[in-house]
């Protein structure tokens, strides 16, 4: 139902924006033109450019999931973290491959190894699928699941110290604690609103492992930080490509340990996933147009403008606003928000990438991730059509997550 009320919202809106503007403001007169354009334009790239790619890193790493599962060391993992992961996901039973699929999509986004993390997550969402009662309607464990995906938790923000670096900024890793931080106040949201909605127990093993997470991360951090500015982006590099090689090579290498034929089980698992790809098409299409005809109406510039006009009325400081874009795009479209995320950064008015706005859009970058592109593509991959409470416990972590990285901001960047 909510992802129904969305998707009409944004085509009304977006019509209703281009009546507007065709009428009252002058050379508006092809904005029917260009929403249509963009409709035409972004059902093909829908295809072309998000679900095309994807597939062959999705029969890669199903043909690699395949591997681990018959070898054991999905069920491994699971009993490992299995303390800590069977009180965020109740509802999973005791070693069930599902704990050690998660973990291994986890442990992928916080080393921003975003093309290794999607299918895993499209796997465990399959196997949470099968324990799933009632099969059109999300369970309990698989909005947990989503919601803590959308905060987009990720230690290692290599992606954006690349763009920075291409923006030519002379500090390209100096959001690296904001977007860290950012994220983990996200992730730590949603946690809090997800467990609290389903009445998750609260008890010292639970908090120890959030605090000892937290710790990890601080450690990490802080050890990070004390590097020279040009090794940061190289140790980002070197520690998330040889984890993503080491967790191959181990996989493969543990196979021919348990004596599984490794080449004949990955071709099974990666048959897969072409399957997926054609499940998950039609959702990716339907909200990625959407989305794309709500931001070439305008009516994005239009939230903005509306912000920074209560902000201002308030009598508070509006520096933040030129960077609010990338946030408010950012649940919507991962694409959009970064194109946004380097225009900031490309602006000169606003002091290029190492100025307040373009360290602000990187730290909204960095804080959370494609909230409704992720709840197509997760629920969609398995027939969901209920997600019940899925994308308001996303929105209201997203909104923590925009209010914590404004505040990080002007903490780490604004000069008196």
């Amino acid at each position: 139902m909510a992802l129904n009320i969305v998707w009409i919202a944004f085509f009304v809106i977006a019509f209703v924006v281009a009546i507007i503007k065709f009428i009252f403001v002058p050379g508006s007169t092809d904005i029917f033109k260009v929403l249509v354009d963009a409709l035409f334009d972004s059902a093909k790239t829908s295809v072309t450019d998000v679900a095309f790619p994807l597939a062959g890193v999705m029969v890669f790493f199903l043909g690699l999931m395949n591997i681990a599962e018959k070898a054991g060391a999905i069920r491994w993992i699971a009993r490992l973290l299995n303390p800590f992961m069977k009180r965020l996901f109740p509802g999973v039973p005791e070693g069930h491959k599902a704990m050690g699929e998660m973990v291994m999509n986890f442990s992928a986004n916080m080393l921003g190894l975003d093309n290794a993390a999607t299918p895993f997550a499209l796997k465990a969402m399959g196997s949470l699928q099968e324990i799933n009662p009632e099969k059109e309607t999300a369970s309990n464990a698989q909005i947990m699941f989503a919601v803590l995906h959308t905060s987009g938790l990720v230690i290692i923000p290599l992606s954006i110290f690349a763009y920075r670096l291409g923006a030519k900024s002379h500090d390209a890793t100096s959001v690296f604690i904001p977007c860290v931080v950012g994220t983990v106040f996200t992730t730590l949201a949603s946690i809090v609103i997800v467990g609290f909605k389903q009445k998750l127990k609260w008890d010292l093993v639970m908090l120890g492992w959030i605090a000892a997470i937290v710790a990890f991360i601080a450690g990490l951090m802080f050890y990070v930080n004390g590097l020279p500015a040009d090794q940061k982006a190289s140790f980002s590099t070197i520690v998330g490509n040889v984890t993503l090689l080491i967790i191959i090579i181990a996989i493969i290498l543990g196979g021919v340990w348990k004596k599984v034929p490794v080449f004949d089980t990955f071709i099974e698992g990666a048959k897969n996933g072409f399957d997926v790809i054609l499940k998950i098409i039609p959702y990716l299409v339907g909200m990625l147009v959407a989305i794309r005809v709500f931001r070439e109406s305008g009516a994005l510039g239009y939230v903005v403008d509306g912000i920074k006009y209560v902000v201002a009325s308030m009598g508070l400081n509006t520096d933040f606003v030129p960077a609010l874009p990338t946030a408010l795009m950012k649940p919507f479209s991962g694409g959009g928000s970064r194109a946004l995320m380097i225009d900031a950064m490309t602006n000169k008015q606003y002091g290029g990438p190492d100025g307040f706005v373009g360290k602000l859009a990187c730290t909204f970058m960095g804080s959370a991730d494609s909230t409704f592109y992720i709840i197509a593509l997760y629920f969609g991959s398995v027939g969901i059509k209920k997600v019940r409470y899925t994308v308001w416990a996303c929105i209201a972590a997203d909104v923590i997550g925009v209010v914590a990285a404004i505040t990080i901001a002007y903490i780490f960047f604004q000069r008196p």
